[in-house]
């Protein structure tokens, strides 16, 4: 199977398009990654999304535009990265699409029920590449009474379980959150869950104070100086008292949580800031290790991917936190930081097809494994051949 994975993530820096060839399924799966590109968002667009995010300035007509909008741009990554890889978009057998997510609701207040939102219309990437398209990989699970997130761990367990080491696979992209496999872990044994802020707070520091998108390399949270104190208590929030499964996202740690920061601490630099804000993500991935993964697993590596992956100031304070783990790139293991979601949505969408139960309930609460995804065929063809070639017993 040629398969085409789309990532758009909490950091909305733009669009990970991988395409990836798969052999098998389930524990069986091989794969290898053809291509991968990265399509940035433009700023106006980045804009438009983070407006469509914020409770005081969203509205319903912008929601239902960008929908549509994100569609057209998923597709533009389909056709280019087939492109870049010199492969007909006619030889694509599958689209695997996370979407964009927009807002999400794992624990709400009444009258408010549990839901999440991810945008990015299927029909329009299926008509756009006249191919069969997977989406909306959340809803499943929260149907079962799970939180919809987070929906990796699947991937990480069966391309990283290893019989001899016990491992945490570290995504750390807007939102931080983990993944642990104990050493040669089965699928019922993974332990996983949102750690909290990844580069989000970093990013919005960046983009108020300083005008910029995001701190490259670290560079200037190197600069400045690490506010214990603030750190004590910005991990006050009520998100690190609770035990897994959990999960979280902009609604918690955005615009308004990094707006209050900045008001609260206005008597830091914007370096200072921006270097606390660092070691706070920094320390709540560590602190959430000591108080929720230690106790059950022996882990010997810690696995990092994402795009904090290449923030080699967070890398350092990860490693100074836990000076007795030892500390690696995605890279270094065949699938880039940057891609690695993107890949994972390329094969979950390869499971739904075989319909195999991809969810973790440990990980999102839910009741039971179940399929996650939805299918949209494309606008024409042989659609019983179709069905009969992908849906397979």
């Amino acid at each position: 199977m040629l398969v085409v994975g789309l990532m758009s993530g909490t950091s909305l820096d733009g669009i990970d398009a991988s395409l990836v060839k798969i052999d098998g399924f389930g524990t069986s799966t091989k794969i290898k990654v053809i291509k991968s590109i990265f399509l940035p968002y433009e700023q106006t667009l980045k804009e438009e999304l983070l407006s469509a995010m914020d409770k005081k300035r969203s509205n319903v007509e912008q929601i239902c535009s960008l929908n549509f909008k994100l569609g057209y741009l998923f597709a533009d990554a389909v056709k280019k990265v087939c492109k870049e890889a010199d492969i007909p978009l006619s030889q694509i057998d599958l689209i695997g699409s996370h979407g964009q997510t927009i807002y999400h609701l794992p624990n709400p207040l009444p009258p408010l029920t549990k839901s999440s939102l991810q945008i990015g219309d299927p029909s329009v990437l299926a008509y756009e590449t006249k191919t069969l398209v997977v989406s909306n990989f959340r809803a499943m699970d929260i149907a079962a009474g799970g939180e919809g997130a987070p929906l990796i761990p699947y991937i990480d367990w069966l391309l990283f379980r290893s019989k001899t080491k016990g491992r945490i696979l570290q995504n750390i992209g807007g939102i931080g959150n983990c993944t642990v496999l104990k050493k040669d872990a089965k699928k019922e044994d993974i332990i996983a869950f949102d750690t909290g802020p990844g580069n989000m707070i970093i990013d919005e520091l960046c983009r108020t104070l300083l005008n910029i998108p995001y701190d490259a390399n670290g560079e200037i949270a190197s600069q400045g100086k690490v506010h214990h104190d603030v750190v004590s208590k910005l991990m006050d929030h009520d998100f690190f008292k609770k035990s897994p499964p959990k999960s979280t996202g902009r609604e918690e740690f955005g615009r308004e949580f990094t707006l209050k920061m900045i008001k609260n601490f206005s008597d830091l630099s914007s370096k200072d800031l921006i270097a606390t804000a660092t070691y706070f993500t920094a320390y709540s991935i560590a602190d959430a290790y000591k108080k929720f993964v230690f106790p059950e697993a022996k882990i010997d590596e810690i696995i990092v991917s994402g795009g904090g992956g290449n923030n080699k100031t967070l890398l350092k304070m990860i490693q100074s936190l836990l000076p007795d783990k030892k500390l690696i790139k995605m890279d270094d293991l065949g699938i880039t930081a940057d891609e690695k979601e993107a890949v994972g949505f390329a094969v979950l969408a390869n499971e739904y097809i075989h319909q195999q139960k991809t969810n973790m309930p440990k990980a999102t609460g839910a009741k039971e494994f179940v399929l996650l995804g939805q299918l949209t065929l494309p606008p024409y063809g042989d659609q019983k051949k179709l069905l009969a070639k992908t849906l397979l017993p």
